[in-house]
């Protein structure tokens, strides 16, 4: 299902089944299948989605970047003790040429350009320098 509320260049390419809605994907974008895209996610040029990956609301993805398979963005860290059904959420922003391995976590910070996440990593604080991360909590290497 595609949502008549994303904005989707043409040069985008789909692997069904996904669930997009209210999200914008911009030129040479590449999304697997099994994948959704929240309302207010960007994705930018060139930037690839592996499949069973989960972009939520207020996520920013920069231009080729690497998603892996099964990366999930969280945008709520319920640190009112509760679940915030309507908003506003925590943003995340991911900077360009930035690279996500398989099974990540990654809750709401700003990841810089020239980055590399390790697999099965968790992003807890921002990563404010190029490198390569991996754990949990996710370190430089």
């Amino acid at each position: 299902m595609i949502s008549k509320d994303c904005k989707i260049h043409n040069s985008v390419k789909i692997t069904s089944p996904v669930n997009l809605y209210g999200c914008t994907l911009k030129k040479d974008v590449f999304v697997g299948p099994f994948v959704e895209i929240q309302k207010d996610a960007l994705i930018d040029e060139g930037t690839r989605v592996q499949s069973h990956t989960f972009i939520c609301s207020e996520v920013t993805v920069g231009k080729n970047c690497f998603i892996g398979h099964g990366v999930m963005f969280i945008n709520d860290t319920f640190s009112n003790n509760s679940i915030n059904f309507s908003g506003p959420y925590e943003k995340t922003i991911i900077e360009n040429n930035v690279i996500i391995g398989s099974n990540a976590t990654i809750l709401p910070v700003k990841i810089v350009s020239g980055v590399i996440i390790g697999a099965g990593s968790v992003v807890t604080k921002d990563i404010l320098e190029p490198g390569k991360y991996a754990g949990n909590p996710a370190k430089k290497i």
